[in-house]
């Protein structure tokens, strides 16, 4: 018998929409932000000025560019530099409610941390796209100067600028995110299976939230924009 779709469906479509939103993975039991390490944690001594820094995580991964001397510029989606000027609250750490109103709100900024605070325990791949870019690969000078022009506020979008944008434009030349395209062609896929109805359904509301696309009091009145968004 052929196990039925809809649960699995909405449970990838749950864990693709957490991916790109970039939670942080909370241990058991935990109520509240699990701090980073300690300074020292990582050997940056391998670490070059404009090398592009990838940190898996359990579902998505996250980017950034070195820019020497324990600093790390990546974009997150942030509430905060919308709402206050005041660059000491927005310096600290974001957390997850700060980046899900980000998210929410198409708001984010394209911040300088320390390798601890950006990479939050994770492991560190160095360089690990320039495989996919081959000869692409701008200079490490170029690629720092370009993160650092770019540091402060920014518009926010799961599809069009997220932190895999980023840093493809700074080393690469080109905006480019191979997570975000994964995620379309998830999508397209489940909607394309006509007995997941509960993961569609999923797929509208999460338009509504992240993409969006205008409120409306009718469930046709919302897939609409959302089909004619994944026909183009």
């Amino acid at each position: 018998t052929m196990k039925n779709p809809v649960p699995q469906a909405a449970s990838l479509l749950l864990e693709k929409l957490m991916l790109l939103v970039h939670i942080r993975p909370l241990p058991a039991g935990s109520g509240g932000e699990t701090p980073p390490p300690a300074p020292g944690y990582y050997d940056t001594s391998c670490f070059k000025r404009g090398d592009l820094l990838e940190v898996p995580r359990t579902l998505f991964i996250h980017f950034g560019i070195y820019l020497g001397e324990n600093r790390v510029a990546h974009l997150m989606p942030d509430i905060l530099p919308s709402i206050t000027s005041d660059r000491r609250q927005i310096q600290q750490v974001v957390t997850n409610k700060r980046l899900i109103l980000g998210v929410i709100a198409r708001t984010a900024s394209v911040r300088v941390d320390t390798v601890e605070d950006f990479a939050y325990g994770g492991s560190i791949l160095v360089n690990h796209m320039d495989r996919l870019f081959e000869d692409q690969v701008l200079s490490s000078e170029e690629a720092a100067r370009r993160a650092e022009k770019l540091v402060g506020a920014t518009a926010y979008s799961l599809l069009w600028n997220n932190c895999e944008h980023f840093v493809t434009y700074c080393r690469y030349g080109a905006p480019v995110s191979f997570q975000t395209d994964k995620f379309c062609e998830t999508v397209k896929m489940i909607i394309r299976d006509q007995r997941s109805v509960l993961a569609s359904v999923l797929v509208g509301l999460a338009s509504i939230v992240c993409l969006g696309v205008a409120p409306a009091t009718t469930l046709p009145t919302i897939f609409i924009p959302f089909f004619l968004w994944m026909a183009g």
